[in-house]
């Protein structure tokens, strides 16, 4: 017996309750997602101003129409899927928001900004169930380029540029001599900027290349392929334009290779690399034409209840409230105070001299207070800078990439090089960071290192942990970066034991100085 007739008849009795349910899921996810933005509006609000202030992410206006076009694309694979709410998501919902938290607290805006994206199709998960992320899986996660990622990765691009401009000039008869991101030809100097790392490059090749392997392939394989060269393409094309704009410029002239002509050469030898990479990736193009998904069987199809809904969109709201709230509350009460700092008197055989050893100045920017001071010790001289941060917020960070010792653009001085390493003091190791400075007649040989939550630590990624940790027990955001340096022309090997004696010398009266700054602080909060 055939009971079709009978099963649609059926189903057509509940299709209004069905369709008015998808609605109300619908429209319950979108407004979750409205929710969540407004929560969470000045973490918005930073990415929204990388986009706009940076060309390297300025991509990012993009990413939110592309995700929804790819929706869009799906529509006949939604219209097959049931809307059942599914409560595992809720608790990794948690954990994101709570990794919001310690991204806020640690002032890490990388980690707040990975955070919000992430609860989107988390939102969409909890409510509308996993069919549906499933079927929306690409679309959903494509919405992470939207987030302002990779300066770290800057330095080393610049320096495999240099190496492999430096490379090709020698083979190809010039000249070269190098310090650094710095190397002069018989032509002239040249230098290896942020700019020229072709960060901006890889970053857009990136994006464009995973959404083309998404569009044109179905196997993992072809797609991994694509998404390597991808990588790869930008990367070797921004060396191969380096050196080329050198050779311009030695050959032609320097007007020829810099200014307006540097960006437009650049952007349009990019465009071209992307699409020789899209020719290429077009021998093993796939058909990757989406056909509507058949549904299933109209009687057996189930739509989750309203009141199941509700209480799954309630359950995310309250979520994403709780971290803002917590946040708020975990703020120290911003202190009107301001540090007081001492500089090290005479200490040893080491005296304080009223001039300077130099005309350098590090470039710590917002800091609430500062010494600087240089010091003598018969026929030797160091110099001692401290920056001390207090209420910390943008545009006042102890960690935040416009803080270094020199840069790209100083006119005089210039960074030659900088690595982490341990200094064995009194049977202890004590971590800095050594760098090399070099300008028309001076060097300076300089370690340097932050202080935060009572611990002196070189990695800034483990300083910003510790800065979390302490604004998580109500301690406060107090922070500073010590800096000791002494001038050398002859490199490391002479001005290394000077500060190997001036640094312990000073060491006890500097972290005497930061703590007495940081218990004033917390007794006026108290």
């Amino acid at each position: 017996m055939n009971f079709t007739p009978a099963l649609i008849y059926g189903f057509s009795e509940r299709m209004p309750e069905f369709v008015g349910s998808r609605r109300m899921a619908t429209a319950l996810v979108i407004s979750a997602i409205f929710w969540l933005l407004a929560w969470y509006i000045g973490t918005v609000y930073t990415m929204v101003a990388l986009w706009g202030s940076t060309d390297d992410f300025a991509h990012g206006f993009l990413i939110a129409p592309i995700s929804g076009w790819l929706i869009w694309h799906r529509r006949h694979a939604i219209d097959a899927v049931e809307f059942v709410p599914d409560f595992r998501a809720l608790p990794v919902l948690g954990v994101v928001g709570l990794s919001w938290l310690l991204g806020h607290l640690a002032g890490a805006n990388v980690v707040e900004h990975f955070a919000i994206v992430l609860m989107v199709p988390l939102t969409v998960w909890a409510i509308l169930g996993h069919r549906l992320i499933r079927a929306l899986a690409f679309p959903l996660c494509f919405l992470l380029f939207a987030v302002p990622f990779g300066k770290f990765l800057e330095a080393p691009l610049m320096e495999y540029t240099a190496d492999f401009t430096v490379a090709a000039l020698k083979l190809s008869g010039i000249p070269v001599y190098r310090e650094g991101q710095f190397f002069m030809i018989p032509s002239g100097s040249w230098s290896v900027v942020e700019a020229c790392s072709g960060l901006r490059y890889l970053i857009a090749s990136l994006t464009v290349g995973v959404l083309y392997a998404y569009l044109f392939y179905r196997s993992f394989k072809r797609r991994a392929m694509f998404i390597v060269l991808s990588l790869v393409a930008p990367i070797v094309a921004n060396w191969i334009r380096a050196y080329l704009i050198v050779i311009i410029g030695h050959v032609v002239g320097r007007k020829y290779a810099v200014g307006i002509d540097h960006l437009i050469y650049g952007w349009l030898f990019f465009a071209f690399v992307v699409l020789l990479m899209f020719w290429i990736g077009s021998f093993w193009r796939e058909d990757l034409e989406v056909h509507p998904v058949s549904p299933a069987p109209l009687a057996v199809r189930f739509q989750s209840s309203p009141i199941a809904l509700l209480v799954a969109t309630s359950a995310v709201a309250g979520i994403v409230t709780l971290w803002p709230q917590a946040a708020e509350r975990m703020q120290p009460a911003r202190q009107r105070s301001q540090p007081a700092l001492y500089a090290p008197s005479a200490t040893g055989a080491w005296r304080p001299v009223s001039a300077g050893l130099t005309d350098w100045n590090p470039r710590f920017v917002g800091a609430s207070a500062y010494v600087h001071k240089a010091y003598d010790k018969g026929t030797s001289g160091a110099g001692l800078y401290v920056a001390y941060y207090r209420n910390q917020g943008p545009g006042s960070q102890l960690i935040s990439s416009a803080n270094t010792l020199a840069a790209n653009s100083d006119p005089v001085w210039r960074n030659i090089g900088e690595t982490r390493r341990a200094i064995d003091l009194d049977h202890a190791l004590f971590p800095v960071t050594e760098a090399t400075l070099r300008a028309k007649s001076n060097t300076l040989h300089v370690w340097y290192c932050y202080w935060v939550a009572g611990q002196y630590v070189a990695n800034p990624y483990w300083a910003k942990i510790l800065q979390a940790k302490s604004l998580l027990f109500g301690r406060g955001d107090d922070a500073a970066v010590v800096i000791v340096y002494a001038p050398g022309e002859d490199g490391p090997e002479t001005t290394e034991p000077v500060l190997r004696d001036f640094l312990p010398a000073v060491l006890p009266a500097i972290t005497q100085s930061l703590e007495r700054a940081r218990q004033m602080g917390s007794d006026r909060q108290l």
